[in-house]
């Protein structure tokens, strides 16, 4: 397959923005959290309100820009291939990595003494089931795979279905990113209730609508370099601002809070950060010059999102505690050294035969 040349940027803008959201996440989570923000927060002071709401909340759109990146190429099916092929060359590609990496965070830690043994065996034993304890960023694999098997379920009728059919697909997907804030202010609604969690918009809500849309935008979406770039600039501000604004608003310095409630225009499908993805996205679409690092980089960020919890640890600890640098300064520096030593880890185990197998 000819490689799509904004595609490559995409992918490593994302891959950047992961590192920047769990570098953030590092000056929120409440006492007992890990690298990664736990079900309580506390912001100590204003600053790291502010810093922690504007780089976080932006890079809220790493995991759609993903979602979309992989339905973008992969939906529909080709023509000529199964199921059973589609299924076999995804999951040779992404499992092998992944379970490698789940050993890996259930035994390595206890080296630098972040996890006991009796963690290391739970882990190690529930690996079947869900990801480690040290390894919170790979509840993402989860959608993943199961958007992988949805693909070659849909891909019928979108190989069939029309720009207007898309367009109520997308509508009612929009429509069910409305609903953290309709629950908040409304209550239960649509058929929800403490015996059934499957509302009205249940099958049109989910990384599904990204998927629908990332089609829509290849096949159907019909507007020149001018309009892409317009729409998408627009689209992009309002969703950041929105996005930036809900958690600061809540964020109050000194005090614990919930993080599922401050983050409630976090979620990966609320509205905003659905604006704030599309638009994005669409400004990439107007990228058509290649970059020989920038394709490296691309083709080695599987590999990099896997270890880089691995990594930013201990720059936390260099610029959070040793240094000391103000929260402004040190989330991106702890996002760009853990970039930059992820991509060159990632390019020295490329080098190993077999390597595929442990990056991907």
């Amino acid at each position: 397959m000819k490689r799509i040349v904004f595609l490559d940027y995409v992918r490593v803008f994302a891959c950047f923005l992961v590192m920047v959201v769990h570098a953030s996440e590092n000056f929120y989570g409440a006492a007992g959290s890990t690298d990664m923000a736990g079900p309580q927060s506390f912001l100590s002071n204003e600053a790291d309100r502010l810093w922690v709401a504007v780089y976080d909340g932006f890079s809220r759109m790493a995991v759609p820009l993903f979602m979309i990146v992989s339905a973008f190429l992969l939906a529909p099916m080709k023509e000529e291939q199964s199921m059973w092929q589609f299924y076999r060359q995804r999951f040779l590609r992404i499992i092998p990595p992944f379970f490698i990496f789940m050993i890996l965070y259930s035994t390595l830690p206890m080296l630098w003494g972040q996890m006991d043994s009796e963690t290391s065996f739970t882990d190690l034993s529930r690996i079947l089931l869900n990801f480690p304890s040290q390894a919170g960023h790979f509840w993402f694999m989860y959608p993943l795979i199961s958007l992988y098997l949805f693909i070659p379920i849909i891909s019928p009728w979108l190989k069939k279905a029309t720009a207007k059919e898309e367009r109520f697909f997308i509508g009612l997907f929009m429509l069910s990113t409305c609903m953290p804030y309709l629950n908040r202010w409304c209550g239960e609604v649509w058929g929800q209730c403490f015996w059934n969690e499957y509302h009205m918009l249940w099958y049109f809500s989910g990384f599904l609508g990204y998927l629908v849309m990332a089609h829509y935008i290849r096949v159907h979406l019909t507007w020149n370099r001018s309009q892409r770039l317009t729409a998408g600039i627009i689209l992009m501000v309002i969703g950041a601002v929105w996005t930036i604004y809900s958690f600061y608003v809540q964020a109050i310095p000194g005090e614990i809070l919930s993080t599922p409630v401050i983050e409630i225009g976090w979620a990966f499908c609320t509205i905003n950060c659905v604006l704030l993805t599309a638009g994005t996205f669409l400004i990439f679409t107007c990228i058509d010059r290649p970059s020989k690092l920038i394709t490296d980089m691309s083709k080695l960020s599987y590999g990099m999102y896997l270890m880089h919890i691995f990594w930013l640890g201990l720059w936390v600890t260099v610029f959070k505690h040793t240094l000391s640098l103000p929260t402004v300064a040190a989330i991106p520096c702890i996002a760009v050294s853990t970039f930059i030593c992820c991509y060159v880890t990632t390019k020295i185990i490329s080098l190993i035969p077999g390597s595929k197998w442990i990056i991907g």
